[in-house]
């Protein structure tokens, strides 16, 4: 695979610390699959494990996602926090986390119900009452949950002009 450097390095985000915390701001990442030479987007929520470097997510055991997946589980994600545009400027200020991965399907009924604890305790707001309602045997049977683990990450950001 080739390597590429970025055009401008004072850019670069390499504190992986940086990187995590951008990670940790943000609800929603982009991953870009393949098919067949056929590209497709989707936007996803997400938990992260930083000493795992894997991303969960969950969605249905069937569909589109599931078999671009299982078709290639080679990923290029994308979380971004979009910190505005530089008006005047033409111009905006973001900071970037860039990874590639490749997707797992967690299949162990355990090792699903964390997964999902992981997600429902980041995004929710009373992750308790929504974990006993939500988190079950027959539940967690018809749900799909994913992991990316992490082979490469890079960061970029481009601040607001001073």
């Amino acid at each position: 695979m080739d390597t590429y450097h970025l055009r401008r390095p004072e850019q670069a985000i390499a504190d992986p610390a940086e990187m995590q915390a951008i990670i940790e701001s943000q609800k929603y990442m982009t991953l870009a699959l393949c098919r067949e030479n056929e590209p497709y987007l989707v936007t996803v929520n997400y938990a992260y494990d930083a000493d795992e470097r894997c991303f969960f997510l969950h969605c249905a055991p069937r569909g589109k996602k599931m078999d671009y997946w299982r078709a290639n589980p080679v990923v290029w994600g994308q979380v971004m926090s979009d910190d505005g545009y530089c008006d005047g400027e033409c111009n905006h200020a973001y900071r970037s986390v860039h990874f590639r991965g490749l997707v797992e399907f967690v299949e162990e009924r355990e090792a699903k119900k964390q997964a999902l604890y992981r997600l429902i305790d980041r995004l929710e707001s009373d992750p308790g009452a929504t974990r006993q309602r939500l988190v079950n045997d027959r539940s967690v049977d018809c749900v799909a949950v994913v992991r990316v683990r992490v082979v490469e990450m890079s960061g970029k950001r481009n601040p607001a002009p001073r």
